[in-house]
């Protein structure tokens, strides 16, 4: 058992220390927002996760998992630290680092211990040693650190899952002793272990969420000739999906990529890229491929109605960026509704779980009832009752969940 502090409760932050707490360990997460850490208290979580809520109580109820806004509180305590805050895509494309480096000046001050800093966020390559920097520079007590980086591979929806059932650990270290303790700390889950130096742990995380952008830009673009020449594209993507080399996962043709990793860290790869004089032309052509798929299915539903919308009721069914999650980050539906209301149609839109915007409406009904088209924009399982009425609806099906 290992006493641990996380700074950030976002995704990644609450969802790493809530599984830690399940595996044994003792965490106190960080957050600066009062309101919030509250409502973690009460074990209510802020963001959907199928399980998380459940296993915040569980752990709270165990005493292994703890919420405050005190540094100090869970840094005096802890012989490792985990950075787990937002690296928000910058105007340039590049990651902003602003909250990484107030975190790191925030453990030095904090900290009286000899500690492990693990860096959890999504990072640019060599922002590891930025930390190591940052954080010995502000050191206040006499003590060793040492920075490891530990990227995180979890989908959204599927976390907890993921977690317990992952393909890999990732740990890059400059010294085996820091890397040791990492590998120690998840050892339970008994996944494979990938052990490297700080600087390839970085790039292996951009570098998978790359390439899996890429391939759902490939078969959406695949997709679209398909329509052009009567081919069935889910057919093609099973039978390449056969192919080990290529494999299913990630074949799955829409409206494009969103959320809160494949557009920025396809951004901030590509920025590196530029940066170093070494250009990603393939995942530039992926990123501007998975705008123009969202600007192509707009560009259908214009074309229905002739280019004139303009009190046209449109329904919208699905609003998070994929199923299993209440994430509004890159949503194609959003391009969508501005795009649609800009031109004066109105728009009501249902999501599962999604309920605070001001199109949305309580039921699947009120979207099918009265409304000029349909769209599907997210695959929730629940939708594919949807067959049952697709004959009496313009349905625009941008996720091909009901394709026959």
């Amino acid at each position: 058992m290992m006493n641990v502090a996380v700074i950030g409760t976002g995704y990644v932050g609450l969802v790493t220390g809530v599984v830690l707490s399940e595996i044994g360990h003792i965490v106190t997460c960080i957050d600066i927002d009062e309101q919030k850490v509250k409502t973690l208290k009460e074990g209510k979580s802020p963001i959907y996760e199928p399980g998380l809520a459940e296993l915040m109580v569980k752990n709270i109820e165990a005493n292994r998992l703890y919420f405050t806004t005190n540094h100090r509180e869970a840094c005096e305590k802890a012989s490792m630290v985990f950075i787990a805050v937002g690296t928000p895509q910058s105007d340039n494309g590049a990651a902003d680092l602003t909250y990484i480096r107030q975190a790191a000046k925030d453990i030095a001050k904090n900290i009286i211990n000899d500690t492990v800093v693990v860096l959890k966020s999504t990072v640019p390559i060599g922002t590891n040693d930025l930390v190591e920097t940052i954080v010995r520079e502000n050191l206040v007590a006499n003590v060793k650190i040492d920075v490891v980086s530990n990227p995180e591979f979890l989908r959204e929806g599927h976390a907890i899952h993921d977690t317990f059932h992952g393909d890999r650990i990732v740990i890059g270290s400059e010294s085996q002793e820091s890397g040791d303790i990492v590998e120690q700390l998840f050892s339970s889950l008994k996944l494979p272990v990938v052990r490297t130096n700080r600087r390839s742990a970085e790039m292996i995380k951009y570098a998978a969420n790359a390439f899996l952008a890429t391939k759902i830009s490939y078969i959406n673009e695949i997709a679209n000739l398909c329509e052009k020449m009567g081919a069935n594209v889910l057919d093609v993507a099973d039978g390449i999906g056969l192919d080990h080399r290529i494999g299913r996962a990630f074949l799955n043709p829409g409206i494009g990529y969103g959320g809160s990793c494949f557009p920025k860290d396809t951004e901030a790869i590509a920025y590196l890229g530029r940066e170093y004089d070494a250009p990603l032309t393939i995942v530039e052509s992926a990123i501007k491929a998975n705008f123009r798929q969202r600007e192509l299915f707009l560009h259908k539903i214009l074309n229905y109605f002739n280019e004139d919308v303009k009190g046209k009721i449109i329904g919208m069914l699905g609003l998070a960026f994929k199923p299993n999650t209440d994430d509004l980050r890159e949503a194609p539906s959003l391009y969508l509704i501005e795009e649609l209301e800009k031109r004066g149609a109105v728009v009501k839109a249902y999501d599962p779980v999604v309920k605070h915007l001001t199109q949305c409406v309580e039921t699947i009904e009120e979207v099918l009832i009265e409304t000029d088209a349909v769209l599907l924009v997210t695959e929730w399982e629940e939708f594919l009752k949807l067959k049952e009425v697709q004959g009496c609806k313009k349905i625009f099906d941008g996720r091909y969940l009901l394709v026959n």
